[in-house]
């Protein structure tokens, strides 16, 4: 693979992995439209890294406070921050499920135009429909183990290409009444053990087939999609403070109606 295209490879992973219009549909798309040959597990594991970077260094200090209140209650002590690492790993499970479930039967089978295009507009006007229609009433304070479960499920179903795992968990976060904001922040957090498993389980198949973990070309791509992340994470943090989900919407729809032509 030539370097503009891990560059526009990467660029396009950091920004769609925290936008709620699909990572996994845009890194589909792109190949399929210049008619590029896959980007391989090397880059595509150091694209997720460079993501997890930028998530990590945007939230450090929530990431912080939750390791803290984690182990604070491995020692009986209740905190606020405790909770939500629990209620984290609460909603990571459903997702765990799915991703074993759907690597037994093959997922090669879901990574099409025409399912990419669907989901684009199937989950673009769901997320227009309860941003719309729901009150924004509850904080992250207000989380609890149902919640976070149902966050969860939602994350599970972004497994589909084209439905955005940050995106369908803004929906469901959205949908139990959180802010957009609060949402958007739980739906980050949420992304750090989702991407640390998806980074780990393909370096892991990288290692058992004797492949090269570092090279210039897999170091560039991490870069890249650590910039791109952290700038995409800033965007919709302080976007969601002023404005809706609608912009993302008109683009899901356009961009799914385009793929169901092309298909």
């Amino acid at each position: 693979m030539s370097l503009y295209q891990i560059v526009i490879l990467a660029i396009i992973q950091g920004a769609t992995e925290f936008l709620p219009i699909s990572s996994t549909g845009h890194l589909i798309l792109v190949p399929h439209i210049f008619h590029w040959l896959p980007q391989g597990l090397e880059l595509d594991v150091a694209m997720h890294v460079g993501t997890l970077l930028a998530v990590v260094l945007y939230f450090w200090r929530d990431i912080l406070g939750l390791l803290q209140g984690f182990f604070l209650i491995l020692r009986g002590e209740k905190t606020l921050e405790g909770k939500m690492a629990l209620y984290i790993i609460l909603a990571t499970i459903p997702a765990i499920i799915g991703g074993l479930i759907l690597s037994s039967v093959g997922m090669d089978v879901l990574r099409t135009v025409t399912i990419v295009g669907w989901m684009s507009i199937v989950y673009g006007v769901l997320l227009f429909v309860i941003d719309r229609k729901v009150s924004p009433t509850q904080t992250l304070q207000d989380m609890t183990w149902k919640k976070a479960f149902f966050v969860g499920c939602a994350q599970a179903l972004a497994l589909i290409p084209g439905t955005s795992r940050s995106g369908a968990c803004m929906t469901m976060a959205r949908f139990l009444g959180f802010s957009r904001v609060d949402s958007a922040r739980f739906a980050f957090l949420l992304s750090i053990p989702a991407i640390l498993g998806a980074a780990t389980l393909t370096g892991y198949k990288m290692q058992q087939e004797g492949q090269s973990l570092l090279t210039q070309e897999i170091l560039l791509g991490a870069v890249i999609a650590a910039i791109s992340g952290l700038i995409a994470i800033r965007f919709m943090m302080v976007w969601l403070q002023k404005a809706s989900f609608t912009p993302f919407v008109v683009y899901r729809i356009i961009l799914g109606i385009f793929l169901l032509m092309i298909a």
